[in-house]
């Protein structure tokens, strides 16, 4: 099993891709800690999980825009599992908006979220897989983290910000043994989409070469390669999960 053992911290993880990679994981042989807002659905879930992987899955709430939080999150995961092994920096939230309507509120919610968060994350896992001499965090970033989409200045400006730092971070954290990375997803099959009107879908779906939305399986998929050992020599990438959605614009 690829994750044997590993301990595994996953935000956002209450659904979606987030949800998915700790399945995946806990199949693969990891401890994993969903951590997400204590409103959501996370503890039910890990309850599930925990249910069905005899004991390694627990749920840690965690807001991201809180630096206590997230320092209470690692520190619960050392006490609780002894270590951290890999971090999945997936917690985010969408805005598509006429930027002209955008209020500072909702952009600087927005780049709190899913850069600043992305960040405060990086920085509590660094401290602690600095300790150990080893680890993985990979950061959720987008296809709009590359390119950009009208009415998503502050969505695309936080993306684009969790590519470039963790090229950043990737460097820094190399000579401590600690391996970042991002993953950049493309539009991905989820309620939210299905609730979509089906032209606009199809026209999502138009996008891709590949001919399709992406599943969150397929993202988690990839999280679990960058997590895991096989990928001990990449570090400071951006792997595309998108379905060929970059390759045409670069």
């Amino acid at each position: 099993m690829r994750m044997q053992d590993k301990n595994v911290i996953i935000t956002g993880g209450a659904s979606g891709i987030g949800l998915a990679s700790a399945k995946r994981c806990l199949e693969e042989g990891a401890n994993v800690i969903i951590a997400d807002l204590a409103s959501s659905e996370g503890s039910a879930r890990a309850a599930e999980l925990d249910s069905t992987f005899n004991g390694r899955c627990l749920f840690c709430a965690c807001d991201v825009t809180q630096t206590a939080s997230v320092d209470q999150l690692f520190d619960t995961c050392v006490t609780e599992l002894g270590s951290v092994d890999a971090v999945f920096n997936n917690a985010g939230i969408g805005g598509i908006q006429p930027s002209i309507d955008v209020s500072d509120e909702d952009f600087l919610r927005i780049i709190d979220i899913n850069l600043n968060g992305v960040f405060r994350v990086s920085r509590a896992a660094m401290r602690v897989m600095y300790r150990q001499g080893s680890g993985s965090i990979v950061n959720c970033a987008s296809i709009l983290g590359v390119f950009g989409q009208s009415e998503t200045a502050a969505y695309t400006a936080a993306k684009g910000g969790v590519v470039n730092m963790t090229r950043a971070l990737a460097i820094e954290a190399a000579p401590k043994g600690v391996r970042v990375n991002a993953i950049g997803p493309g539009y991905i099959d989820t309620p939210l989409i299905a609730e979509l009107d089906k032209e606009l879908v199809q026209g999502l779906i138009s996008l891709h070469p590949i001919g399709r939305l992406g599943r969150s399986e397929e993202v988690a998929n990839a999280f679990l390669f960058l997590a895991s050992d096989e990928a001990s020599f990449v570090t400071g990438a951006n792997l595309m999960v998108d379905g060929g959605f970059t390759a045409g614009k670069s």
